[in-house]
């Protein structure tokens, strides 16, 4: 505004044709002074709007910075807890066959025991007399010459189950095999199969866990060990690294079998996969 006033003074005073050269000259270094201004507040507004510019990406650049870094961490914390989470379920789970396992054992046995014939008690021997003085003649001969008793099969069925428990997979293992061999019509037979598997598998060797798995299937069909069996053929598959097979597995039992514990073990495995069940 202050440069128009001064250029229509100047004009004025130039048509009026009274001004003094000295006039002319000291208006015209007045405009010459305004246009210097004028320049220099350009610049120095370019330079600030390029300095404005400029902080503005810097702090963009370390908002964006920031989020990265937070978007990280909610990650990692994602990872963590999802990581926690299923050593949790795990952990259960482990518990869970463990609580399983023990009633299992226990109806087992208390069957078992029911159903086994109380033996009658022994006839005295017969022609022998008490020997005057103290010890019955023949008494020796006949403690050496009677049998040794043959050793309870639910002792040996339960020695290998306390070998499970201790962590002796070997011996439990040889133990059961010895009890399935000699009793092959007992109601335990089956579960020294699947015991066997079950030590197979807790040594890792799952490819001989799921032949063991595959026996309680195939010869005892009717076995109430078989959707036991069928849950740790799937898990064994799993972990083998097979998934697609032990899903199969895992989504049999839960058809076949719906409404026994281990369907619904298979359904949290499978819900812990992200494959959802019907």
């Amino acid at each position: 505004m202050r440069f128009r006033l001064l250029a229509t003074g100047l004009a004025l005073v130039l048509t009026s044709g009274c001004a003094s050269s000295s006039d002319v000259e000291r208006l015209q270094a007045q405009v010459f002074d305004l246009q210097d201004q004028v320049a220099q507040l350009k610049r120095s507004a370019s330079t600030e709007v390029q300095q404005v510019n400029q902080k503005m990406a810097k702090q963009t650049e370390e908002l964006l910075k920031s989020y990265a870094d937070l978007t990280a961490r909610v990650g990692e914390g994602d990872e963590k807890m999802q990581s926690t989470i299923g050593q949790i379920e795990q952990t259960n789970y482990r518990l869970d066959r463990i609580a399983q396992q023990l009633t299992q054992i226990q109806s087992e046995l208390a069957a078992v025991k029911a159903s086994r014939p109380t033996a009658p008690p022994s006839a005295p021997s017969l022609g022998t007399a008490p020997a005057t003085g103290g010890t019955p003649a023949g008494s020796a001969l006949d403690v050496d010459a009677s049998p040794s008793p043959a050793e309870d099969p639910i002792e040996v069925y339960q020695s290998a189950y306390r070998d499970y428990q201790r962590g002796n997979y070997d011996l439990a293992r040889q133990g059961f095999g010895d009890f399935a061999q000699a009793n092959p019509q007992s109601d335990l037979a089956d579960n020294a199969v699947y015991w066997i598997g079950e030590t197979w598998f807790a040594q890792k060797k799952h490819r001989d866990a799921i032949a063991q798995f595959d026996r309680v299937i195939n010869d005892y069909p009717t076995s109430d060990k078989v959707p036991a069996a069928l849950l740790k053929k799937g898990l064994a598959y799993i972990e083998m690294g097979e998934r697609a097979q032990g899903v199969v597995q895992l989504q049999y039992v839960v058809h076949e079998h719906p409404t026994s514990r281990e369907a619904t073990l298979a359904r949290q495995r499978l819900q812990a996969m992200g494959i959802e069940t019907r």
